[in-house]
């Protein structure tokens, strides 16, 4: 089994798209992450759902967890409001990583191995300067666990 025959169509954004814009994608696809592409259409970043929970995630719940619990119901379920104004580009970590991108005939093993090393739950699966699409973690799995 390669790339090809487990990879699907997947939306992009751009650095500048508005990162609650990129959110709701998120949530309305249930995808694990974005692509992040150039003004070519080509794979720049991966953008996981994670890190847009680390954007709109106050600080000192990350640095302190239990200080997540003192904040009321009313103001804990709406901190998505904070992303409010802000980009793709601030959401992406400070520090680049290596890029999750392969060819269509990598093997399962391949994929497997960039989505472990890079830790991200989708690999961008391009050709000459075209990307295809994705292949997600749960596309990988399903995809060696089917009979």
């Amino acid at each position: 089994m390669r790339a090809r025959d487990l990879l699907a169509p997947f939306p992009t954004v751009t650095f500048d798209t508005p990162v609650i814009e990129a959110a709701r994608l998120l949530a309305d696809q249930d995808l694990p992450g974005l692509i992040v592409v150039d003004d070519r259409g080509l794979p720049s970043s991966i953008l996981p759902g994670t890190q847009v929970l680390r954007l709109a995630v106050p600080g000192y719940c990350q640095d302190d967890p239990t200080l997540a619990r003192v904040v009321d119901e009313q103001h804990a379920d709406v901190f998505l409001t904070s992303l409010a104004g802000r980009t793709v580009r601030e959401a992406l970590p400070v520090e680049r990583r290596e890029l999750p991108v392969t060819d269509p005939e990598a093997t399962v093993l391949e994929l497997a191995a960039l989505m472990a090393r890079t830790h991200s739950p989708l690999v961008a699966v391009v050709s000459g300067d075209r990307l295809l699409g994705a292949v997600t973690l749960q596309a990988l799995v399903d995809g060696l666990l089917a009979p």
